[in-house]
């Protein structure tokens, strides 16, 4: 069933037909639904007077996260822990892994940061290294990745589903099958891609996938999750340790009672305490991409961002994100991108400006108006 675009403005973001703005920005940050703004505020002013928050009620919004992830993606609860960011996964898996001198960690180049830096840090303390794929006309190059996954004492790929910089998708299913064939782990940076496109954890083989909640997911600052392959989660060393992440630690009667047994799930590598408001909002917002239908947000991303890619391209600006593999995000590159991003924003189109290019990221409340007012500032 196609997308009620007009509905969702008019329930969800009221904001978006006051004319005001055309917002493109979705891979920078979502915009919160109604709903989700409302269950925050619910939940805020019940922590006013903390007595009216039950235990089941504070801690539920965990357990409705979790469930709505694991529906998502497709996994059982039990694989899903909840984080406040991208980084927590990323970091989980540089300082986690049994890695050490002689292993190698392979990442494409032209990542975010946050799939860079916290493999560089962790190799420097525990003797590992990490080794820079290089890209190919200005893209991830698939086939040197796949190449390199042969290369003397390799263990993990850890690359994004989405580049942040050219919204170009890798291919998950041939990447993690010759990572599979080969016993290297495969990490994921997800957070540009969940949300545009969906996504099939109990075929797509990856071992670990870091996903902030911020940005197509439409959810609070400071929500996201860590999904662990059910043949990983043992050979994850739990680093940072939380007092929540060992077993019986529910029963707050009996906290003395000291038993450094981790929980049989995923729960265990989760940081507690949690904002559990803005996880109110986070399980509101997935309950929004849950009734509208994924498939039918994925649909309408595409066709946004596909008008926009043939827009620009009949306006003769070149277009970074390749026509055949893209999710949500429409990179552009005017001949001057400043002054290009100067005039979107004075005419009220928000986007970004990243790496010299125009980044534009329509989502579910994007309308063709929209995206006509956008190209006819290129």
């Amino acid at each position: 069933m196609p997308l009620d675009v007009h509905a969702l403005r008019r329930e969800e973001f009221e904001w978006t037909n006051s004319g005001d703005v055309v917002y493109l920005n979705a891979a920078s940050t979502g915009p919160l639904p109604e709903r989700s703004v409302l269950a925050q505020d619910a939940f805020t002013r019940k922590r006013a007077a903390p007595h009216r928050l039950s235990f089941e009620e504070q801690f539920g919004v965990l357990t409705a996260c979790r469930e709505r992830i694991a529906r998502l993606v497709n996994v059982h609860v039990g694989t899903v822990a909840l984080a406040g960011n991208t980084s927590a996964g990323i970091n989980l898996a540089a300082w986690g892994l049994p890695l050490g001198p002689g292993d190698v960690v392979l990442v494409p180049d032209l990542e975010f940061p946050a799939n860079v830096y916290p493999w560089r840090a962790a190799a420097a303390a525990r003797g590992y290294r990490v080794v820079t794929v290089p890209a190919r006309d200005g893209l991830v190059d698939e086939d040197a990745l796949v190449a390199a996954l042969d290369g003397p004492g390799v263990r993990v790929l850890a690359a994004s589903w989405v580049g942040f910089v050219t919204g170009a998708v890798l291919d998950l299913h041939r990447v993690g099958a010759a990572c599979r064939e080969r016993g290297v782990v495969f990490v994921v940076d997800a957070i540009q891609g969940l949300g545009a496109l969906e996504l099939d954890l109990t075929r797509a083989p990856v071992d670990l996938l870091a996903c902030g909640a911020q940005k197509w997911l439409l959810s609070p600052w400071g929500t996201g999750f860590t999904w662990v392959a059910p043949g990983l989660l043992d050979r994850l060393t739990v680093q940072p340790v939380s007092w929540m992440g060992v077993r019986g630690s529910d029963d707050f009667s009996r906290l003395l009672d000291y038993d450094l047994t981790w929980r049989d799930d995923a729960r265990r590598f989760e940081q507690v305490t949690l904002p559990f408001q803005d996880f109110a909002g986070f399980a509101a917002s997935l309950g929004l991409l849950e009734a509208v239908g994924s498939a039918a947000v994925t649909e309408h991303v595409a066709r946004c961002a596909g008008a926009l890619l043939d827009g620009a391209a009949a306006r003769g600006v070149e277009c970074v994100t390749p026509r055949a593999r893209h999710a949500g995000i429409v990179s552009l590159r005017p001949s001057d991108p400043p002054a290009t991003s100067a005039r979107l924003a004075s005419a009220g189109v928000i986007h970004s400006l990243r790496e010299g290019t125009i980044r534009l990221a329509p989502h579910c409340y994007t309308t063709v108006e929209d995206l006509e007012r956008a190209l006819a500032l290129l």
